[in-house]
Parts: C-alpha cells; sequence; structure tokens
C-alpha cells in the first residue's frame, strides 16, 4: 500500500484510546499500516498520541500553519485509510 505524504500537508497527528471500542479501527489502521507509510515518507512527521479514555482524531496540518481535524470515532482501518488519503489532497 503506497500512501505518499507531503505537498500542502506538513503533519499528520493521531489521537486515540489505547483500550476503547471507539479506538478500534484506528489501533487496526497502526497496526497494519503504520510501518509501510512511514517506509514510503521516511522524514515526514507522522504523530501517534494514545491517551486513556479520549476520542479517536486526526489533525492534519498545512502550509502557513492552517489545521483541520476528523473524527476517527468507530471508523474500520479501511475508512481510516480512506480519510487520510482525502487529507492528502
Amino acid at each position: 500500500m503506497a500512501l505518499r505524504l507531503g505537498g500542502a500537508l506538513k503533519e499528520l497527528r493521531i489521537h486515540l484510546c489505547q483500550t476503547s471500542k471507539q479506538s478500534e479501527g484506528v489501533r487496526e489502521f497502526i497496526k497494519n499500516n503504520y510501518v509501510n507509510i512511514k517506509k514510503e515518507n521516511p522524514n515526514f512527521p507522522i504523530l501517534i498520541r494514545e491517551c486513556s479514555g479520549i476520542q479517536p482524531r486526526v489533525w492534519a496540518r498545512y502550509e502557513k500553519g492552517v489545521e483541520t481535524s476528523e473524527s476517527l470515532t468507530d471508523l474500520s482501518s479501511e475508512q481510516v485509510l480512506k480519510l487520510i488519503k482525502s487529507l492528502v489532497k
């Protein structure tokens, strides 16, 4: 799976809970895809933050400090990937 990060996108931050049902798809996404995405984009900052009891979200930081965030609550691993791909564009 190839996912090229960069261009206007400068950073991705993913927040999730280590145990909650709402973060299950995010945990699966990270387990199955993080290593390959990082290999494709070794210098791109991807921050993973785990905190007990929080709702999973992804933040995308673009040029000139513009940020956007999306909820990842109850999404499957495939839906998380699709959402991240939409943030790259």
